[in-house]
């Protein structure tokens, strides 16, 4: 069993990653901590958890724990990362790891160096969805891949909330646009080459609050828009010469809706349906990531290609100062 170790008690971890880890077959949580030790003990008494630590410092000291997870907000991400790799634990780090690519060289200087694994937390990249739509992309089953058009929003101006926090790493782009690009990456096997984009940002918290992208992929297109300050919205489908592929839930496979992707052809009048409920794309990311860690065949998200998404993201940023296209 892999021995995590959670880095803060964020709601993410405790809505939704400390239970994965708990329901998994080859890793458990055996500590937590905290700024504050009532925390983490409360946290860490909910889940079962033995150890609570009143420092993050103190934990990653502390041979109780073989990998850290990561869920501080997104300013911090890479400051503790190379942390608990110096420190010599594996880690899985939530989303978006950096704010400019220029910071994850470092941290695959150091993974390299400490001999361990280190993961961006894209759950959707383990979904059996997002799998589905590979193979069906990868087997022609429609045609050549000409377009893909994706969408994801919501709405919260909560001045407190770290999405509109600048110095947190707030913004629509770091939060929610890393989905449709990595999404992208992912299902196609395919690298942006140039984008153009408009990007809006909130006057009072100076967060990015609307980003609508155009990119261009050489044999197709993506166009995506992300909005904090939108109604809720989820959609990817990708449209070829013979069919479309509608994802219906992309990202939150497990809290938006149905977990499907449909498959429809030419001429609209045949459409095939994949189901997978429960897929607990939470509990198959941590399976893996531990599978990993022990040196498995694993497919985990790679530094490297979390470099690339970065380099996808900052290219956005730019192309949205002056309207036109950016090298990616």
């Amino acid at each position: 069993m892999l021995r995590f170790g959670i880095l803060s008690t964020a709601k993410i971890a405790r809505d939704a990653v400390i239970p994965a880890i708990q329901d998994a077959e080859n890793c458990v949580v055996t500590a937590v901590a905290s700024r504050d030790l009532a925390k983490a003990r409360a946290l860490a008494d909910r889940f079962s958890v033995l150890h609570a630590f009143g420092s993050y410092e103190e934990m990653l000291r502390s041979d109780v724990i073989d990998a850290v997870y990561i869920p501080l907000p997104t300013s911090q991400h890479v400051e503790w990362s190379l942390k608990a790799v110096e420190a010599g634990k594996h880690v899985l780090v939530e989303k978006p790891l950096a704010l400019k690519a220029s910071e994850i060289l470092a941290l695959i200087e150091a993974r390299d160096r400490n001999k361990v694994l280190v993961a961006e937390a894209f759950m959707i990249t383990y979904a059996p969805v997002w799998w589905k739509v590979r193979e069906l992309l990868g087997e022609g089953a429609i045609g050549e891949l000409k377009h893909v058009q994706g969408a994801f929003s919501y709405f919260n101006r909560d001045p407190s909330n770290m999405r509109n926090i600048p110095e947190l790493g707030g913004g629509a782009l770091p939060d929610i646009g890393v989905y449709p690009t990595i999404a992208t990456r992912f299902a196609t096997g395919k690298e942006p080459q140039r984008v153009q984009a408009t990007v809006e940002r909130d006057p009072e918290f100076g967060t990015d609050i609307y980003a609508s992208v155009r990119a261009d992929f050489g044999s197709f297109e993506l166009s995506f828009y992300v909005a904090t300050q939108m109604a809720s919205r989820q959609l990817m489908v990708f449209h070829g010469t013979e069919g479309f592929i509608e994802v219906k839930s992309p990202f939150n496979a497990d809290r938006w809706g149905a977990e499907e992707v449909e498959l429809t052809n030419q001429k609209h009048n045949v459409s095939q349906v994949f189901r997978f409920p429960d897929s607990r794309q939470y509990r198959r990311q941590a399976e893996a990531f531990a599978g990993a860690a022990f040196g498995q065949a694993a497919d985990v998200v790679t530094l490297e290609s979390s470099l690339l998404n970065q380099r996808f993201i900052d290219a956005i940023y730019r192309a949205g100062e002056h309207g036109g296209w950016e090298n990616v």
